[in-house]
């Protein structure tokens, strides 16, 4: 299975509107073989720190970061699609 590392602030109203995209998305069954890995980074400090990024939400696929800051539905997607195609 093919895990995508979602990093986030619980407070942030840009996490808050990726999480609903990907909630969305996450139905289609295309996508179900991907697992989210959610990170908050306000608990996980040690481990954020591990990865170059400077703005949630932030994915990142094994080591490579596929998006970083606001996101549109359709950013969620091609993260999802980028996953899929790796």
């Amino acid at each position: 299975m093919k895990e995508l590392i979602f990093f986030e602030l619980k407070s942030c109203p840009y996490c808050i509107r990726a999480n609903t995209y990907l909630n969305e998305l996450l139905h289609d069954p295309k996508y179900q073989s991907i697992s989210i890995r959610k990170i908050d980074e306000a608990k996980e400090k040690a481990l954020a720190n591990q990865y170059d990024y400077y703005l949630v939400p932030t994915f990142y696929y094994q080591d490579e970061k596929l998006f970083e800051g606001i996101m549109r539905k359709e950013d969620v997607q091609r993260v999802l699609e980028a996953v899929l195609a790796k």
